[in-house]
This record gives structure tokens, C-alpha cells and sequence, in this order.
């Protein structure tokens, strides 16, 4: 596993791309096919290649015809907590007034 938080951000991406690649060449897929069955443009696909560049959804169309679709359940993990009073003594997260508006 890698410790993405010693990376860069477009390291990351680079790393995503690289992989994404990998896994379509072992799905014997050309960027051409991949491209058709993902409806995501071929240039998009070819400079997300060579950069880790490209819209999200796009990716998430070229994941889900690699069969990696799942790995996005992992992002932005809800927190964990130790115990119920950590849990309880969160910060709660209060909206600010809108501008021009008298207190009540």
C-alpha cells in the first residue's frame, strides 16, 4: 500500500493513472476501447495517461469499466471514534448568518 501522504498531489494522480493503465493493458484493452465502452473522449483518456489529468467523472466512467468502481467507497471515510464521548464532545458544525441579515 502506498502512504499517500507523503506524495504530491499530481504524484498521486500520476500513481492512479499508471495503475489504471496497467490494469486496462491486463484487461488486454486498447485506449481505443477502453475510450468507446467508458464514452470518455480518446484525448482525454491518452492525457490522463501520460498526466493522471481528467475529469472525475470520466474516471469513475473508466473505473467502472475496469472493475475497480469499488475502490471509490474508500475516499472521504466517515471519522472513527475511540469511545461515545469523543463521538459526543465533537465540535458541532453551526451555519454562519447571511450577510445583511438582522439578528433575531
Amino acid at each position: 500500500m502506498l502512504q499517500f501522504g507523503l506524495m504530491a498531489p499530481g504524484d498521486i494522480a500520476h500513481g492512479v493513472a499508471e495503475r489504471a493503465r496497467s490494469r486496462r493493458l491486463g484487461l488486454g484493452l486498447t485506449q481505443a476501447e477502453l475510450s468507446e465502452r467508458a464514452s470518455v473522449n480518446i484525448w482525454s483518456l491518452r492525457r490522463f495517461e501520460a498526466t493522471g489529468k481528467i475529469a472525475f467523472d470520466a474516471l469513475i466512467r473508466i473505473a467502472f469499466v475496469l472493475d475497480a468502481v469499488e475502490e471509490f467507497g474508500g475516499l472521504f471515510p466517515e471519522p472513527e471514534f475511540r469511545s461515545p464521548d469523543e463521538l459526543i464532545s465533537r465540535p458541532k458544525r453551526q451555519r454562519g448568518r447571511r450577510k445583511g441579515r438582522a439578528a433575531d
